[in-house]
């Protein structure tokens, strides 16, 4: 994600934080010192958010941890500041290790809510709970409670929550995918009107959380619908044959010619048939100030996926999204032969439903 810097490796899985995020603690410790001048307050308000973004991390973790389990790697994991997103190539296809997965996360900070608990009941540090706030309140409770809400709000029942993808799986046990989804989605989209209504009673906290579950449910239900319109279709069939490429004597400057000759933006580095790797347009851009025209195009390409001409278009989706590299090159038998990207896949869907009589 742009604007992300890796602050460590966790268990095979990079942990980077995004700028904005920087941006909340700066905002957390500024509005600690506006308040009470004084820099213990501070340290105390930058340290609980700290706290409780580890807490995101681990809640990250368990999701991760879980997938591994069914062979799904997860890519990296980013901080935000609404939270964690852990990018895993992909949700299991068995409906019940897509629910293990979506609850390990809540399941996470369930736990840590109760060692927390066990802890306070030991020492004795008990407070009232109507004492607690966000700036008010012993360190470790608020802690405690911020994993109890943490749990609890990832548990809704509504796209992108774990409680969407955990109802989505629960349903997929007792009917078709695809129909799981859209009963999942539903069910989320009612929650984001809920929310709003009770919003624009002067909450316009819960306006954003009904846009951001509107908007997630959507999406989710237009994936699962791609996906079910790809299924059994060979990847030659969307695949684009007519593309341009570069050779490893290329420059920079032939790659600037070809993108502002045509539409294609990211160009395979062949030779003698065989691909060696992708110069993305935004490689290509980034190069151009730092090497110049003459350098050669080979010293910016980077590795990408690959796929097979016999794959099904459908398993080549999930290497689409969420990639650096937005174009997939096709190979049979080692030669490139044709190059996918989610703009062709999509207009095939298009063309694919209108053909069928159904082109909405």
């Amino acid at each position: 994600m742009p604007w992300s810097w890796k602050v460590v490796r966790i268990a095979g899985i990079d942990v980077y934080v995004h700028a904005t995020f920087l941006m909340l603690v700066a905002w957390i410790g500024w509005s600690h010192w506006n308040e009470s001048h004084h820099l213990g307050a501070v340290i105390e308000g930058v340290g609980f958010i700290l706290a409780l973004f580890t807490c995101v991390v681990m809640h990250e973790f368990g999701h991760a941890l879980t997938a591994a389990r069914y062979g799904i790697r997860t890519r990296d994991i980013t901080l935000l500041p609404i939270g964690g997103v852990a990018r895993l190539e992909r949700m299991p296809d068995v409906p019940l290790q897509e629910l293990w997965v979506a609850l390990a996360g809540p399941a996470v900070n369930v736990v840590v809510a109760a060692v927390l608990a066990a802890w306070l009941q030991v020492s004795g540090a008990w407070e009232a709970v109507d004492g607690i706030g966000v700036a008010t309140g012993a360190f470790v409770e608020r802690v405690m409670l911020a994993n109890v809400l943490l749990a609890a709000f990832n548990l809704l029942p509504a796209f992108p929550m774990d409680g969407g993808r955990a109802l989505r799986a629960f349903l997929a046990t007792r009917m078709e995918y695809t129909r799981a989804t859209q009963r999942a989605a539903t069910v989320g989209q009612g929650m984001a009107i809920l929310f709003g209504l009770i919003g624009l009673q002067g909450n316009p906290i819960l306006i954003f959380i009904a846009l951001f579950v509107w908007i997630g449910a959507g999406q989710e239900a237009s994936g699962v619908l791609m996906k079910s319109a790809l299924a059994g279709i060979p990847l030659r069939r969307a695949m684009l044959t007519h593309f341009r490429t570069l050779t490893p004597a290329s420059t920079l400057g032939d790659a600037v010619d070809l993108l502002l000759t045509g539409s294609q933006q990211d160009f395979p580095v062949v030779a003698q048939g065989r691909f060696e790797g992708m110069l993305t347009r935004s490689d290509l851009v980034k190069a151009l100030p730092q090497r110049g025209r003459n350098a050669l195009a080979a010293d910016s390409m980077r590795e990408c996926p690959t796929a097979q001409a016999s794959e099904m278009l459908e398993t080549v989706l999930g290497r689409l999204q969420g990639r650096d590299c937005h174009t997939i090159p096709v190979l049979e038998h080692g030669a490139l032969i044709g190059l996918v990207t989610m703009d062709n896949v999509g207009e095939f869907v298009m063309i694919h439903a209108a053909e069928r009589g159904t082109p909405g």
